[in-house]
């Protein structure tokens, strides 16, 4: 048995450079070379309670703005920006504030789905780069317009996909493209691990202290619930797209991205709420297929599976295999000559040969630092991140297709030209929304 640890890895250069002067009217500070870089991180809930003390510790950059509808979270994530020497930053509730400020370089939006388009195109508009958190967009439509904002605005805009800049990753799909699998034909998502139950709640007014109408921004007008609130939120179709966007959209986009995969041709999905008896509107068993040429990809998904699990914490950045049987957040390549074994938390992958031996093994390493790094190295170059918005994009849209075909009950076909489903009116409309005023997004960004 061979064996590519990842610390053997050299590296992978970045991609083609984006232009260096911005197409907004806005101004945006010119970093020198000692300079931090300035952000705002909006959000500050779940994933943003992560990445803002993350982002804040780097001696490179200055968190100058935390921004959150709920001014209940301001303390204590003030605190844990000066536990690790990040100052005390400014806390607004409306993120556009920081937008104004000239000596702000980025916004980092780890805001609820339905806010990651309109947050990115305000930023690209105002002369900001993004870092902005999976899935890229509540809807196809509103991601087309935020690869429209950052190209016209010279943006860099990375979504916070985190294996994108993970070397087990790149060396996965080089191994791939090498032909040492063989020819692919057929791949295996999974997206299965235990999740608790919401529960039932009544509407009720909100909690002193949030901006709820802020929080909706340009998702529909809704009572006030504490389970469509935060995270929650993920279940229900108006502010996500339940836990395929939420969770398994990481590893649907590295899959799609080592076959070499883009648009697909056809979608088909089903599934259901199998097991809990709650209140959430989005599948807890999800079966999905997707056609592509000469390719078929594959997603299941569990929410009650307690022996399905997903990598743990303390072993994602060790030279550890997860037990491949009960791993929920893994997926499968299969070739004409080898089998794989990939799992998206940093655990690494693992070829078989056709007599079902393991012939490469490869180290992982969970990549949020590298990632995060690659966002504020392109700011300074300009380059294009790892995760750049386009790329990311392609993914997500996978996870929305999915999504109509289940909501509507029928197979889809899909013009990859236009990103829409070829005579079908009913799911065509679920690939785009109005927004409400004043948070519409424009049609022209």
């Amino acid at each position: 048995m061979s064996t590519i640890n990842r610390r053997e890895f050299i590296g992978k250069t970045t991609k083609t450079a984006l232009a260096t002067a911005a197409a907004s009217t806005f101004s945006i500070n010119v970093l020198g070379a000692n300079e931090r870089v300035v952000l705002c991180v909006a959000g500050i809930h779940g994933r943003g309670s992560w990445l803002a003390p993350e982002f804040a510790k780097r001696k490179d950059v200055h968190v100058k703005y935390l921004a959150d509808p709920d001014s209940r979270l301001f303390p204590g994530m003030t605190k844990s920006i000066e536990d690790v020497g990040g100052g005390t930053p400014t806390c607004i509730q409306d993120f556009r504030k920081a937008l104004e400020d000239p000596e702000v370089n980025g916004l980092v939006s780890a805001t609820p789905n339905h806010w990651h388009a309109l947050s990115t195109v305000w930023a690209c508009q105002a002369g900001k780069d993004v870092y902005v958190e999976k899935p890229t967009c509540h809807n196809i439509w509103e991601g087309r317009k935020m690869i429209e904002a950052a190209r016209k605005y010279n943006r860099v805009v990375m979504c916070g996909m985190q294996n994108r800049s993970a070397e087990y990753c790149f060396q996965a799909a080089d191994y791939i493209k090498s032909g040492k699998l063989g020819e692919v034909h057929f791949v295996r998502v999974l997206n299965s691990k235990p999740r608790g139950t919401i529960g039932h709640r009544e509407d009720s007014n909100p909690p002193e202290g949030v901006d709820y109408d802020l929080w909706l921004g340009p998702a529909p007008n809704r009572p006030f619930n504490e389970n469509r609130f935060h995270y929650a939120w993920n279940w229900y179709w108006d502010f996500g797209a339940g836990d395929i966007t939420n969770d398994g959209c990481h590893q649907v986009d590295i899959a799609r991205w080592i076959t070499g995969l883009t648009c697909p041709k056809s979608v088909y999905s089903s599934g259901g709420i199998q097991y809990f008896k709650d209140d959430q509107e989005t599948p807890d068993t999800h079966s999905v297929i997707w056609d592509f040429d000469g390719v078929t990809m594959t997603y299941e998904q569990t929410l009650w599976t307690p022996y399905m699990r997903k990598m743990p914490i303390e072993q994602r950045d060790l030279d550890i295999l997860p037990d491949w049987a009960w791993s929920g957040t893994r997926f499968e390549v299969y070739g004409s000559k080898e089998f794989m074994f990939f799992e998206r938390h940093g655990g690494g992958w693992q070829t078989f040969d056709s007599d079902g031996k393991p012939s490469v093994t490869t180290q992982g390493g969970f990549a949020n630092p590298e990632h995060m790094g690659n966002f504020i190295d392109c700011i300074r170059t300009r380059k294009t991140p790892n995760g750049d918005i386009a790329e990311c994009h392609l993914s997500t849209s996978l996870c929305h297709y999915a999504n109509a075909s289940y909501r509507v009950g029928r197979k889809l076909t899909i013009d990859a030209a236009t990103e829409t489903f070829v005579n079908d009116d009913e799911a065509n409309a679920l690939l785009k929304r109005e927004g409400r005023d004043p948070y519409k997004m424009p049609e022209v960004v």
